[in-house]
């Protein structure tokens, strides 16, 4: 066996092969690990002319890029937070490449206080996080360079813009939760280099000082933090994403911020869960203890374990409980207890409606915009409720509803009615799995001139990610509305793995049993096809990260399931991605190596190790055209991945006069978000691909 080389470390191209549970691993392309090595720089340079050779000849290139760009030419506003007499959000107005935080200060105009374009006018800094201290009077604020996705942490003065203190590096979108009392400071969640301790901090604004208040023992957790209703000190640990939450809670009152002693609300359990505290003292907790579809409990946090929790509002079969608000009654609705806004999704549309906190009774249901998305519900100091709203036609935007009121209103102030949006049709389609499952598939089009015909085969795009408990919501992308217009269907495929159907949904899909999301995609490929919306050569499966892996393992098993293939920033080598990126913490989504059983799962789907097999394979199967998608600074799923994957997919190829697989790679920019420009630039890039492989041409 080849020994694993440290990190870095440059391996020239050549034969390696592990020996793993007494199986011979092959790995030819791991020198493709080592980014920035003189083979990989000239391998990405030959990948690079490939690629810009093929996409200088799609002919709707353009025309999707500048239908995309008109299609988020609005200003783009996140939901409030609130401080007294002011309000602080981000806004990306038309036009601009990044967003900025501003506040809002009674009737005078949005004023910024922090603006990432204006520090780095090459448009590499992110904003990736940002919190208002309890007055108001500063802002933390977190940003990266170059999409790494970790930054540095710093405190502004919300007056002047200025740093109040010294800078914290480092930093990965970590919670910022304000301490209630003495010198200014904050808690947070860090990484110490020196003693490899991953926990919460509280740290001083003055003059930085620092004590460690939660270490973090257990291997493979994400620790997390919040101060609710300036007195508690809430301190989460996730056991693998979607997974499991353990939360502590500790009074902070009495000059204990230094000095927490927190005390189980859930430790050791099954469960997800988020806390927020009501205004009548009372702990409110969304979880999926005791619950798959989720419900609401509430305890009080002077004596929080579980076994004191009471059920508010029940589960739902059928509709995931995706958010909630504890907010004020209004005066019409009678004193009392508070009540709770409640979102939930069926089947990636949202619902909305207020609860009584005391009875779970239904006040009265929310009058949605129509059938999209509801995100990020906060409440406000007179009760109210802010939440992002988006549909498939309709860009987000942040909507107010008053106490006692059904039909929110826009916001900010002055915020003009949303324009009239394309005319959108939406249907659901079930097919049976591999196993007998039934597996809903969305499917949309577009209505009126240019759409498909409603009963004939269309270019279409199959999207699938069936990963960390997460429900698919149908909020907007410009890119799919852009490929709508242009007469094509875009599909959503409902696999397990997800959280579509619950907790139990995503575990039936996790783990050693992640090939079932695999066999559920290729049965909601094979489905659109039999029912006529779609042929073999005009279906394009698309999917990023965990969904990359998906789609790549569905095309490697069926190579006549599709046409073309879009990967973005895909896991692909599931022998090693427990080294690679953030692939240590994903281990109760997909196993370990270290497992035999996990192994060998593993291995049934690995996308990588099926093309290595069938590049060893006479003849070769001939695998749908694919385009993956990798970026440099990706410290998530890392772009190591989709480096190799496009290795021994060119490997397996067979003779051709274009390359079958082709590799878009961005320096400068990781896996989350980037500017605007550039965001248009890949997603109309991907389409082009699509639109060219399966024929899409607008009418």
């Amino acid at each position: 066996m080849v020994p694993n080389r440290a990190p870095g470390a440059a391996l020239a191209p050549g034969p390696v092969v592990d020996t793993l549970h007494g199986r011979r691993v092959a790995d030819p392309h791991r020198w493709l690990e080592t980014p920035d090595s003189p083979e990989t720089a000239r391998w990405l340079d030959e990948r690079r002319r490939e690629y810009e050779r093929e996409a200088a000849a799609w002919p709707l290139r353009e025309h999707l890029a500048e239908r995309i760009r008109s299609l988020v030419a609005t200003d783009l506003w996140s939901v409030p937070a609130h401080r007294p007499g002011r309000a602080f959000a981000t806004v990306r107005p038309a036009g601009s490449e990044h967003p900025r935080l501003v506040v809002l200060e009674g009737p005078a105009p949005p004023r910024t206080v922090y603006d990432p374009a204006a520090e780095d006018p090459t448009g590499r800094t992110t904003l990736d996080a940002w919190e208002p201290g309890p007055g108001g009077d500063m802002v933390a604020v977190q940003t990266s360079l170059g999409g790494v996705e970790r930054g540095i942490l710093r405190v502004l003065s919300t007056a002047t813009g200025d740093p109040c203190g010294p800078q914290v590096p480092g930093v990965r979108y970590s919670h910022v939760a304000w301490a209630p009392e003495g010198d200014p400071s904050f808690f947070y969640v860090r990484r110490d280099g020196e003693r490899g301790v991953r926990g919460v901090w509280l740290r001083r604004v003055r003059d930085g000082a620092e004590t460690l208040v939660h270490a973090c023992t257990a291997p493979g957790t994400v620790p997390g933090v919040r101060v609710l209703g300036g007195r508690w000190l809430l301190v989460t640990e996730s056991h693998g994403t979607g997974h499991r939450t353990d939360l502590w809670l500790a009074d902070l009152s009495g000059g204990r911020t230094a000095r927490p002693a927190p005390r189980p609300v859930q430790v050791g359990e099954e469960g997800e869960t988020e806390a927020r505290l009501g205004p009548d003292g009372l702990l409110y907790l969304r979880t999926t203890l005791g619950a798959p579809w989720r419900r609401i409990c509430a305890v009080s946090p002077e004596e929080p374990g579980v076994e004191h929790w009471t059920e508010v509002v029940a589960q739902e079969s059928g509709a995931t409980l995706d958010a909630f608000a504890v907010l004020a009654r209004s005066p019409g609705e009678g004193a009392g207890a508070p009540a709770l806004f409640v979102s939930r999704t069926r089947l990636g549309i949202s619902e909305a409606s207020v609860h009584d906190a005391r009875t779970g009774a239904l006040l009265h249901p929310v009058d949605l915009p129509g059938e999209g998305m509801v995100s990020t519900p906060e409440t406000a100091p007179d009760g109210s409720v802010y939440l992002a709203y988006a549909d498939v036609a309709a860009q987000q935007r942040i909507l107010r509803l008053p106490p006692g009121e059904r039909r929110p209103g826009p916001w900010p102030p002055g915020a003009p009615d949303a324009p009239p949006s394309p005319a959108v049709e939406r249907t659901v389609l079930w097919c049976g799995s591999e196993d007998g499952t039934r597996v809903p598939v969305t499917v949309f089009g577009a209505a009126g001139a240019g759409a498909p015909d409603p009963s004939g085969p269309a270019p279409t795009i199959l999207h699938a990610y069936g990963g960390f408990g997460r429900p698919r919501q149908f909020g907007f992308s410009a890119t799919v509305l852009a490929w709508l217009l242009a007469g094509g269907r875009y599909a959503v495929a409902h696999v397990r793995g997800g959280g579509d159907a619950g907790r139990a949904w995503h575990l039936a899909g996790s783990g050693r049993a992640k090939p079932r999301a695999v066999e559920d995609l290729v049965a909601s490929a094979d489905a659109l096809v039999a029912a006529g919306l779609c042929t073999r050569d005009r279906l394009c499966l698309s999917g990023g990260s965990a969904g990359g892996l998906l789609v790549l393992a569905a095309a490697t098993a069926r190579p006549d399931l599709c046409g073309a293939v879009i990967a973005s920033a895909p896991l692909a080598d599931m022998a090693r991605f427990e080294r690679m990126g953030l692939g240590r913490m994903w281990t109760r989504e997909f196993g370990t190596v270290a497992d035999p059983d996990d192994f060998a799962a593993l291995m049934s789907y690995s996308p990588y190790h099926r093309a290595l097999e069938a590049a060893a394979r006479t003849p070769r199967p001939d695998f749908p055209d694919v385009l993956l998608t990798g970026f440099h600074g990706d410290t998530r799923t890392d772009a190591a991945h989709p480096r190799k994957m496009c290795a021994a997919l060119l490997a397996a190829a067979r003779d051709g006069a274009r390359p079958p697989v082709l590799l878009r790679y961005e320096r400068d920019v990781g896996h989350g978000p980037r500017a605007v420009g550039r965001a248009v630039g890949l997603a109309a890039d991907a389409h082009a691909f699509a639109a060219h492989r399966t024929g899409l041409s607008p009418r």
